[in-house]
């Protein structure tokens, strides 16, 4: 199953009670979803809870609900031992920590196929195919498999208009950008046959790798995720010296016509 990623991201749980020590009554206060408060020595799952004022949560009863404000950390902290995405990866396999890492990893990857791995950590989709994904790069050892984060790098992403998970990207040489689809366990045929189509060792593009392309570097630098170097405008100085070389040039060319002229008008008057 594929994630839709225009309709935000969620995190489901099941309710918990909570009960405010120090109160002289227990005090039924209302439902969460995540089950730590900042400052309280209260865990609940090991799911945080980010309370931004902790006198008022002391003194907090059950008619000042709607004064106070609760924030929730938007970010999903799991064990490392629940990091399924980092699990079973091949040697080819490689995680993309920037979107410099992600423009420099295609260039360098000369004639070599590579496979752009978008995915979140709570995709459901994206957890069941990765044990597939792994496979197939071990099946396939000269391509590379780039791996990007959505949920660390949405702004890029979504600039590369990635909205749906777990979504592809192949790339190759000085061809570019092969193709993209998105894909689960049980379309994963369409991935297979794309890696057989681009992948084959008979396969090859002449020339420098291209990577992405210049209207998508241009976007993730105007976002502020890559610097690129412009070509800097001439000095005045530089301009003037251009002019005088252009004018030198032009002289030289005047005066070659002069001479030209001259021989000939002298050649008519010895005639004569």
């Amino acid at each position: 199953m594929s994630c839709s990623l225009k309709s935000g991201f969620y995190v489901s749980g099941s309710n918990e009670t909570l009960i405010i020590p120090g109160s002289k009554t227990k005090r039924i206060v209302g439902f969460f979803q995540t089950r730590n408060f900042s400052g309280l020595s209260i865990d609940f799952n090991g799911q945080p809870l980010v309370v931004s004022d902790q006198k008022r949560l002391r003194a907090w009863n059950i008619k000042a609900t709607n004064k106070f404000a609760v924030h929730a950390r938007a970010s999903v902290c799991v064990s490392r031992s629940l990091r399924w995405w980092e699990k079973t990866l091949k040697p080819n396999m490689i995680e993309i920590h920037s979107a410099q890492e992600l423009v420099d990893s295609l260039l360098n990857a000369g004639d070599r196929l590579v496979v752009v791995d978008f995915y979140s950590p709570g995709c459901g989709g994206c957890k069941a195919l990765h044990p597939k994904i792994c496979q197939l790069a071990e099946l396939h050892p000269d391509a590379i498999f780039l791996k990007v984060n959505y949920e660390e790098f949405r702004t890029m992403c979504q600039s590369l208009h990635i909205h749906v998970l777990p979504f592809f990207r192949f790339y190759r040489g000085a061809d570019g950008h092969l193709c993209s689809f998105s894909c689960t366990n049980a379309t994963i045929k369409k991935f297979k046959d794309a890696m057989a189509k681009h992948g084959g060792a008979e396969t090859c593009s002449i020339g420098a790798a291209k990577g992405l392309n210049e209207s998508e570097i241009l976007k993730l630098a105007s976002i502020g995720e890559l610097s690129i170097n412009l070509p800097l405008p001439s000095t005045e100085e530089e301009r003037v010296d251009d002019l005088v070389a252009g004018s030198m040039d032009l002289c030289g060319v005047l005066s070659k016509a002069d001479n030209k002229m001259e021989m000939e008008l002298e050649a008519k008057v010895a005639l004569v």
